[in-house]
């Protein structure tokens, strides 16, 4: 369709470089700006961003490092309307007109209802927030309308049927939620191609588990071509579906900007020999996770102990692949005790279910927590 990106490659805007590695709103802005002048470089042009990504500064972040600093026509520019920000009709252009401010846009390329999952699309439906973006789009302040999604294929193929304006659909893709009977990515992306919706796809990477594998997981990979890096293998693997107009890469740093665009400027599709090599680390990979959290901190901003969820679940998931038997203690219990320094323990959950109401990945995050606690504590 006419309004993909002629790179399939994004800059997500969520996991940005900080300057305090406990605080997610503390953004590195002089790293940003060399990352975001690199990728723009390289010919890439797709820049999402969301109203709480970084502690709710991402959107403030993309104004200083990309609006006021290139010209408006040289990039795309994706927002969202989260349900867990507005309780009534105003609301919605209360959230709006703060994020063209925030970001200087003047107006969005693309612009999403976000995280469509279980109640959330019920409250959506009550605000009449698929229509209320169509005006949007009527008024010259958005581009194009879509959403993104995490439920199941049903719910998907409903959606699009009563809402066909929705130009493009975002859903969670990686070869390790493939073939997952929860996420249901493969389904998903075939219910978006019978509606003949784009799909740009988030977490191919699935926030950084694709990343950092197991040695023998990484041996597969590493023994068929040495040359390429571990990420790109997750990259490429939802790139070369035909129906994908972007993949979103949330970069940290310049050497995953980098790396990112070296395979993807002159982008390859996989073999079908392959694709069967991503599906056979993807067994690799599900016999050793503990807990399959994406540290998308949606869990956090609400938290009323304040505890660093996913840090503690990146910690545990670590231990859970070490012989502890032999090893008896690991470098994460010092790691453990340091961040319980500034944020709520794991054992002072008190069960309100706030962290389990937003999760995407649908995690008993409450009892995993137990685990965690007990573990460590």
């Amino acid at each position: 369709m006419e309004f993909r990106p002629e790179k399939k490659l994004g800059f997500g805007l969520m996991r940005l470089p900080q300057t305090d590695p406990n605080n997610s709103a503390a953004i590195d802005i002089e790293q940003l700006k060399e990352m975001v002048d690199l990728f723009l470089s390289k010919g890439f042009t797709y820049f999402d961003t969301a109203w709480m990504y970084n502690g709710f500064e991402s959107e403030r972040a993309a104004r200083t490092a990309l609006i006021e600093r290139h010209p408006r026509e040289s990039f795309t520019l994706a927002t969202k309307l989260h349900s867990a920000f507005i309780n009534s009709l105003e609301d919605r252009d209360k959230v709006f007109n703060e994020q063209l401010e925030k970001t200087g846009a003047g107006y969005f390329d693309y612009y999403l209802i976000h995280g469509i999952e279980g109640e959330m699309l019920k409250k959506y439906e009550e605000l009449k927030c698929f229509d209320w973006l169509l005006e949007k789009k009527e008024q010259g302040l958005v581009r194009h309308c879509g959403f993104s999604f995490h439920d199941t294929p049903e719910v998907l193929d409903r959606i699009l049927t009563e809402h066909p304006q929705m130009e493009f659909v975002q859903l969670q893709i990686n070869y390790l939620d493939w073939n997952s009977s929860w996420i249901q990515s493969a389904k998903c992306y075939e219910v978006a191609c019978k509606h003949n919706k784009p799909v740009i796809v988030m977490e191919p990477v699935k926030g950084g588990t694709l990343a950092r594998i197991s040695p023998e997981a990484e041996k597969i990979f590493t023994d068929y071509d040495p040359e390429r890096s571990i990420p790109s293998w997750a990259i490429r693997f939802v790139a070369s579906l035909e129906n994908v107009m972007v993949v979103l890469s949330g970069m940290s740093n310049l050497a995953q900007i980098d790396d990112n665009t070296s395979y993807m400027q002159d982008f390859q599709p996989l073999t079908e020999e392959e694709k069967q090599m991503c599906f056979k680390v993807a067994d690799v990979i599900n016999s050793q996770i503990a807990i399959p959290c994406t540290a998308c901190h949606y869990c956090t901003d609400g938290c009323p102990m304040h505890i660093a969820i996913p840090e503690y679940f990146s910690l545990y998931n670590e231990d859970m692949r070490e012989h502890l038997e032999e090893k008896g203690w690991t470098i994460n219990f010092s790691n453990y005790d340091s961040l319980t320094r500034k944020f709520g323990k794991a054992g002072d959950c008190i069960q309100c279910g706030q962290c389990e109401s937003v999760c995407p990945q649908h995690l008993s995050i409450i009892e995993y927590l137990k685990d965690v606690a007990k573990h460590y504590e």
